[in-house]
Order: structure tokens, then sequence, then C-alpha cells
């Protein structure tokens, strides 16, 4: 375990490191925020994860708005740095509390997983991109995470009456599609939104 955990600390280093001089480089931002912002997002993102309201038996948790976290670095920088960096946070999510049964698996709910996040940066561009962008990018996760369930623990599904799809489907849903309710009814209230509209002016601000 302690060299899985400093392989993924190196890579989530590395990851966001590559991240910011591609900024600095290709689009002439102020790199440090990105690299600052991103690294902060990431680190409350996964403390917010070990919040869990709902714990799933096979897995899975409805957590105190931890994809939301990860998703806004998209939201704000755009879906390069959101994706990488949500890879960077599904390593960790990794390190942190892996349930690995097959290589495909792992890659597939892991970094593929928590990297859809980042779809929210398809979004960065419009006003109003905030709560749509946030819904894509749970959304590629649940995608992701439905297949792996469909393909690795469709035994699951035997005498409930479900096929491996609609029981992964119902699975899944239960705590993601929860948990993107509570946000956008939180991202919906005023000072929420002004909030965060403030913030990202500030972070993109040269």
């Amino acid at each position: 375990m302690p060299g899985i955990v400093l392989t993924v600390l190196i890579a989530f280093v590395a990851l966001l490191v590559g991240v910011g001089y591609f900024h600095a480089k290709e689009r002439k931002r102020n790199s440090v925020k990105i690299l600052v912002f991103s690294a902060v997002a990431i680190a409350l993102g996964t403390a917010l994860s070990m919040v869990s309201i709902v714990k799933m038996p096979q897995g899975g948790s409805l957590t105190l708005f931890s994809m939301f976290i990860v998703s806004m670095i998209g939201y704000f920088f755009g879906p390069v740095q959101g994706i990488l960096c949500g890879i960077a946070y599904g390593m960790l999510q990794l390190a942190i509390g892996p349930y690995v049964v097959h290589p495909a698996q792992l890659l597939l709910d892991y970094p593929i997983a928590f990297g859809m996040l980042g779809l929210s940066g398809f979004f960065h561009k419009r006003s109003d991109g905030l709560i749509p962008g946030y819904i894509v990018g749970v959304f590629g996760r649940l995608v992701c995470s439905v297949l792996s369930g469909v393909i690795f623990f469709a035994e699951y599904a035997e005498g409930t009456g479900l096929s491996p799809f609609a029981y992964s489907l119902a699975y899944n849903l239960a705590y993601m599609g929860g948990e993107a309710m509570l946000t956008c009814v939180l991202l919906i209230l005023p000072p929420v939104r002004n909030a965060i509209g403030y913030i990202r002016r500030f972070v993109l601000s040269e």
C-alpha cells in the first residue's frame, strides 16, 4: 500500500505540473493560480468524498458534493484541465479505498470514471454552464460505472429479477443521482451561484 500511495502522489503532482505548464504555454494564463486552485479543489473533493451520507453495500457512496468540487475545475479552466485533474482525483480515490477485481475495471472505475467529471469543461465558456456542465460530468462517470457493473459485477444482479444492466443502472443512480440532485438544489441558490461566480472571476483574472 505505501508503494501505491507514493506512485499515486507522484502521478498526481506530475499531472498538475504538466497541466500548469500546458496552460502557461498555450493559453498564457496565470498558471500558478490554476495550479493552486486545482490542487486545493482536488484536496477538498477528496476530503468531502470521505463524508458519506449514504454508503452503498458493494461500493460507492453519496457524498457531500465531492463530485461538484472536482467538476468545477473543468468549468473554470476547460476540458483539458478538468479531465486531467479528474484522473488525478480518481487515482487518489484508488489509493484511499481501492476495490479492484480486474485491471480494466480499475481503469474504468477510477481514472476514466472520475476523469469524466472534467467534461464540465466543455461548458466553461457559457455563463449558464455551471449546472449543465456538472450534470454532463456526472453522466459521464455514471456511464463508466454502469459499464463496469455490467462487465465485472453482473453476479450481483442474480436473484433480483433485473438484468445486469438494469441492476447496475439502478445501483449507481441511487447514489450518483442522489448526490447530483442535492448538488443542483444547492447550485440554484443565488448566494451559492454568486459566490462561485466571484471565485471564478478571481481565479481567471490575469
